[in-house]
């Protein structure tokens, strides 16, 4: 039995998982390497550290029974160290695979799941010999969220004012011709034991999650389609907990798998009030193996995210009973920076 959680990472996901432990009478101690994180505010425990500090890791292991993650960045040795003292969930050789999104990719195309065209990129001349791909988005393989690490490449003549940075490898992706944005969250508690949330509809504002709504306005193929993507992706990885497959739907219908997040996701914030289990209490009830309880909807919903100083106009508003207001508690607002978030529902 689980009594006591490590979680690593302290962002609003984090401080969203401790919210869910609480509920299930489970102690949650945090392991960060942001002094500040807004986590701290929930969670019973707090370790401040860098994530390759031995002695951390250490005290971090020494306090809890099991251990899992808001963020899929974390060094994988980091993960495979822990793992050799406490179980890690998901396995950490899950996020080899997906921290890079080249190998990302390579994963999803041996399934016989369509994503776009794509190609590794050392440098300029590699960047150059495809332009096939042009018009096209340039992603760091490694790190970047949010829009971070990624140029828009419309044209040709767009290659001549990017100033890339090529000590990083990179993935040219070439552009869809987008209608639709949904991704489909997933909780695997085991060989096809699965509890699946209905497709969810996303719009991005400068390459930022800004709403998410359910009911998606998709076709039933499509829907039935992006859940039976998303299970062969969780089977395949053996997968134990809350996972986010995000998907692109273009103007012909065509769908495409876009990214993997092996972690609960911000687009299924709004599952919190829209459902008996959100994706936060179903992935501590996966990792610890407590029961599986079917997911019923209860209200259709939209989920907004409050974006730098917009969380100021939230803070001191009175709200309907059908809105429901999170506050990150992150000390410092910035530009583009997520710091809270709004989820309507229909009564």
């Amino acid at each position: 039995m689980v009594e006591n959680l490590g979680i690593i990472g302290g962002g609003q996901l984090g401080s969203l998982l401790c919210t869910a432990a609480k509920k299930l009478n489970i102690k949650t101690i945090i392991f960060s390497d942001d002094e500040n994180a807004p986590a701290r505010n929930f969670c019973n425990e707090f370790i401040f550290g860098e994530y390759d500090d031995q002695e951390k890791i250490n005290l971090f292991t020494s306090k809890v029974d099991l251990v899992t993650f808001e963020f899929e960045n974390i060094p994988v040795e980091t993960l495979k160290l822990i793992n050799e003292v406490k179980k890690v969930l998901p396995k950490p050789r899950i996020n080899k695979i997906i921290q890079n999104r080249l190998s990302e990719k390579d994963f999803v195309n041996k399934l016989n799941i369509r994503t776009t065209s794509y190609v590794g990129v050392k440098n300029e001349n590699e960047l150059r010999s495809n332009v096939n791909l042009i018009p096209g988005i340039l992603k760091t393989t490694t790190l970047g969220y949010d829009g971070k690490g990624q140029f828009k490449i419309n044209d040709v003549k767009d290659l001549e004012r990017l100033n890339i940075d090529f000590s990083k490898d990179y993935i040219l992706e070439k552009l869809v011709k987008l209608k639709q944005e949904i991704s489909v969250i997933i909780t695997r508690f085991g060989h096809q034991k699965f509890e699946i949330y209905e497709p969810i509809e996303n719009h991005h504002e400068d390459q930022i999650l800004r709403t998410s709504k359910i009911p998606a306005n998709i076709s039933e193929k499509i829907s039935n389609l992006s859940i039976d993507h998303a299970t062969i992706v969780a089977d395949e990885l053996d997968y134990i907990g809350t996972l986010c497959v995000e998907y692109f739907i273009d103007k012909n219908d065509n769908l495409y798998l876009n990214e993997i997040a092996p972690r609960v996701h911000n687009s299924g914030h709004l599952t919190i009030n829209s459902h008996n289990i959100s994706q936060f209490e179903n992935h501590i009830r996966a990792i610890c193996g407590l029961e599986k309880i079917k997911v019923k909807k209860l209200h259709d919903a939209n989920m907004k995210n409050l974006i730098g100083d917009e969380i100021s106009n939230y803070r001191n508003k009175n709200f309907k009973d059908s809105e429901f207001f999170f506050d990150y508690l992150k000390k410092e607002i910035k530009n583009n920076r997520k710091m809270g978030h709004l989820t309507t529902i229909k009564l």
